[in-house]
This record gives C-alpha cells, structure tokens and sequence, in this order.
C-alpha cells in the first residue's frame, strides 16, 4: 500500500495550486478576448430577438403595406387592364356565352379566358380561338357542340365587332392544324376538347357577315 508522507502531499497541492492558477489567468484572457461581458451578452440576444422579430412581423406588415401600395397602382400591364382596353370577348347569343379572351392557348390562359391562337390573326382573316368545356375553373366552350349551321358568333375586338354564322360543326383529329390556316374569307375558328376523345378535337367555324367599326 502506498504511503502519502506530508511533505509529498503538500507538493501536490502546490503543483495543483499552480495549474489552477495558470488556467485561470489563461481563462481569463480567452475571456477577455470574446468580450465575456453580460452588458455585450444582453445586447446580442436584444439584437437577436430584433432579427427574429423583423423575420418573423414586420417583415410580413412591409411586404402587406407594399401590397397595399400596389394595389393602389394603376394596372397598366395586368391581364385586366389590356382586356379593359382592348375590349375584346367573344358572345355567342345561342348559348348564352359572353366571355373575355387573351393572347396565347396556354394552361395559365385558358384557366381564365378564351385563349386565341397566336399563330392566327386577331382582326382579320381567320381568327382562331380555344377554350375548355368541362373540368376547369372556367369552361367557355362548355356547350359550342350545341350550335348548328346559321347561329351568330360576336367578335369584338378593340373597337371592331364583327359579326359570324357558323357554318362548319365538326370533329377532327387533334394533330389537324388546317383550320386554323389564314385565309382571305374572314373566319372564325373555335378549338375544344372532345368528352372522352382526347385524340380529337371539336371544330366550329363561321364566316363574318359584317363588320362594324364604331
């Protein structure tokens, strides 16, 4: 068994005495370095609450004061405005359709308006339009299959109307482009899906019986 004398222990403790005592004035310098202060460390989860603070409320209440402040704006290059001013829609008396129509034939489009055919003129010549029948969040083009030879189509555009008879009611295969084809007889081409055919497409055309500028 091993025998601590006095004079060893006292070595010990002096040596431990030491140790402590150079760790802490090393401690202390680390300390100092990084500012251990409890003034600095309120201050930076003050500043750290403010952060939060602003990511989580104020930030929101800006971007809801700036949507205010928008909606204040003049829409001048909204969907709305340009329908607004270019007035332009089709009506079809027949089946009680009045409804607005947009540049393009894509999904965001045809969700809100009659979408017209790019490719195809807006004013003159044939003028190609679709739209959905079923299934959406607006479906213009719903009951088209209803009109036969003689029915009045309305197009207006800017400050044009004219005015269309349906002449063709037909099914077609959804690879077939020619009806929508330019033509030098003023038309109008209306495009739809077939219920259940989804290789085929439903096609109405009329042929303009006059044209009125206001």
């Amino acid at each position: 068994m091993i025998s601590y004398t006095k004079r060893y222990v006292n070595i010990v403790s002096i040596i431990i005495t030491i140790l402590i005592y150079f760790f802490l004035i090393n401690s202390n310098f680390i300390l100092k370095k990084i500012n251990f202060n409890p003034l600095y460390i309120s201050s930076l989860l003050k500043k750290d609450s403010v952060i939060v603070e602003l990511n989580s409320n104020n930030i929101n209440q800006e971007t809801k004061e700036i949507s205010k402040n928008q909606s204040k704006i003049p829409l001048n290059n909204t969907k709305e405005n340009k329908l607004k001013d270019y007035n332009w829609k089709i009506i079809i008396p027949k089946i009680s359709l009045e409804a607005p129509i947009y540049e393009g034939t894509s999904k965001e489009v045809m969700n809100e308006y009659v979408g017209h055919f790019e490719e195809t003129s807006s004013n003159s010549g044939n003028i190609g339009l679709a739209a959905h029948n079923r299934g959406y969040k607006v479906n213009y083009f719903a009951n088209i299959k209803l009109l036969r030879y003689g029915d009045e189509i309305i197009y207006k555009f800017n400050d044009i109307e004219k005015k269309y008879t349906v002449v063709n009611n037909i099914i077609i295969k959804d690879t077939d482009w020619s009806y929508l084809q330019n033509t030098e007889e003023n038309k109008i081409t209306l495009i739809t899906c077939v219920e259940n055919e989804p290789e085929y497409r439903r096609c109405i055309q009329a042929v303009e019986k006059a044209c009125i500028q206001k």
